[in-house]
């Protein structure tokens, strides 16, 4: 009869730490799962970037500073491997952007453009969703990264390869990045 009520305890443990097991695998597919989102903005608004770069360039083809900016945190973009990375070109990228719009202002027969124009709300569309992607990525961080914190999945997280994943940080220059991107007519 102990032997029984052993292997039944035991067996109850091995039941609770595969049910702890999968919720961390679960967790953490869910966090994957919301970068994908926002990778699939991210993408689009790289895929902008070009013609957005090329109707500014008609108008200030002097401002070659603004364009290496861009043309270089694209590349960065396109090497990144891991998801920090990734991240911190992003957010580079996002600076390079701001300073094109600050070279537009110069500009008034730019502003008037309408494909300026166009390709400026398309922007800011994608923008306000990479923000509203970005919270849920950081909220599946957060449900990651707290689960494999509390006990007892603290106890055994490590240990299967579970650590505790970056949020999508903006970094030192959220406040500029974060204003959202100002569309004028």
């Amino acid at each position: 009869m102990e032997l029984l009520v052993i292997f039944g305890a035991l067996a109850l443990l091995g039941l609770f730490f595969i049910v702890l097991y999968n919720r961390l695998v679960a967790l953490r597919q869910s966090r994957n799962n919301a970068f994908a989102d926002i990778d699939v903005q991210l993408k689009q608004r790289y895929d902008l970037v070009p013609n957005l770069v090329n109707t500014v360039k008609g108008y200030a083809t002097h401002e070659s500073t603004v364009f290496e900016k861009i043309t270089e945190a694209r590349t960065s973009i396109g090497r990144a491997q891991q998801v920090n990375d990734r991240i911190a070109a992003e957010g580079a990228l996002s600076n390079a952007l701001t300073g094109l719009f600050a070279v537009a202002e110069n500009y008034p027969d730019l502003k008037a453009n309408q494909s300026f124009q166009q390709l400026q709300q398309e922007l800011a569309d994608i923008e306000n969703k990479i923000a509203a992607a970005r919270r849920y990525f950081n909220n599946a961080t957060n449900e990651f990264n707290t689960s494999i914190q509390q006990f007892p999945a603290n106890l055994f997280a490590a240990a299967c390869g579970f650590k505790s994943e970056p949020f999508f940080d903006l970094g030192a220059d959220r406040a500029t990045q974060e204003k959202p991107v100002e569309v004028k007519f």
